[in-house]
């Protein structure tokens, strides 16, 4: 029964080599049976996704609270049902992909729509984690020698918007962006183009210039944000695109490469993803658990911006290398 189980759950997954061990053991076979559940109900995935959003942005307002050096442990059950939240949102955040794939309901709004989920769920979490530092912040200040006056309160809570910002919009959403992207990289060399959501801002540009404003303001909207986002992960990645380029001259389509050149990229790829995989949920959001409960959250600012950052240059750099080496092999014609 077991082993059965685990079939099943592999068929609603976009590849087995893209997901982290606590994904492939434990969220993943909770998402397929909640996806089972909506699927009896006839939900649709986009309406699980925002399900999703909703339950991920209710855990802001719990983390908004001190732990148990704060607030005792009252503060420490909140911030446990912050927790809960929050798994509770990644679980359908992955339920919506597998429901899709099971059910063949699979739609560009709905891959809009997974790539904002993150961004939904921590906007509000870090601006309340902000009102949770001016509020709780004598750890902090004791540690510095910091007196505790409204003024200092004030200037160190600004410093701590600035760090927030910082590490929100350029450290993490930049970095799960990057993710993403090198994740449906790794799904088109292995699967090949119907294999992957492998999208381009050229093909984005070109669906939303084909859209017509009356009556779609709402869907061009999104569509004008994903263009972005997909530009922006173009202009992290320019030796991958001089590649894709490279591919589309020399055979007419990166999709018709060589086996021998696909198994190369395949295989410098596949090594790169468990590094990746901290990029996503589960490593960067068990630290940030773990920062909310001991009473520092300010700290999970620092991580995100020095650690992961840190850790991102060095995945993209390697990605970067390799994709450079492989495309003066073909344009040599090696």
């Amino acid at each position: 029964m077991i082993e059965d189980l685990k079939k099943k759950v592999q068929a609603t997954l976009k590849s087995s080599e893209t997901e982290d061990w606590l994904d492939y053991r434990v969220v993943r076979p909770l998402s397929y049976l909640w996806a089972l559940f909506f699927a009896k109900l006839d939900i649709h995935p986009n309406t699980v996704t925002i399900i999703s959003m909703i339950i991920g942005a209710a855990a802001s307002v719990f983390f908004m609270h001190g732990s148990f050096y704060y607030e005792g442990w009252h503060g420490l059950l909140m911030n446990i049902i912050g927790v809960l939240l929050l798994c509770q949102a990644d679980i359908f955040d992955c339920t919506d992909g597998q429901l899709a794939r099971m059910t063949g309901k699979k739609s560009r709004l709905g891959r809009i729509l997974d790539g904002m989920a993150g961004f939904v769920w921590f906007i509000p979490i870090y601006v309340l984690l902000m009102v949770r530092f001016y509020n709780h912040h004598s750890l902090e200040f004791g540690w510095l020698g910091i007196p505790d006056t409204e003024q200092n309160a004030l200037i160190a809570t600004a410093v701590v918007v600035v760090l927030a910002l910082y590490s929100g919009f350029a450290g993490m959403g930049g970095q799960q962006r990057l993710a993403d992207y090198y994740i449906q990289v790794h799904l088109f060399l292995l699967k090949g183009e119907k294999g992957s959501e492998l999208d381009n801002s050229l093909q984005q540009q070109k669906v939303y210039d084909e859209t017509p404003a009356e009556g779609n303001r709402l869907w061009k909207y999104f569509l004008k944000t994903y263009i972005d986002y997909t530009r922006k992960q173009e202009k992290s990645t320019p030796e991958f695109q001089k590649l894709m380029s490279t591919l589309r001259e020399k055979y007419g389509s990166a999709g018709n490469m060589p086996e021998e050149v696909r198994e190369e990229l395949h295989r410098e790829s596949k090594a790169i993803m468990p590094l990746n995989a901290m990029l996503t949920f589960n490593f960067r959001s068990g630290m940030f658990f773990l920062f909310c409960l001991i009473d520092l959250p300010v700290f999970n600012f620092l991580f995100e911006a020095i650690c992961m950052g840190l850790l991102t240059y060095y995945i993209n750099r390697r990605h970067e290398a390799f994709c450079r080496r492989v495309a003066e092999k073909v344009r040599l014609g090696a």
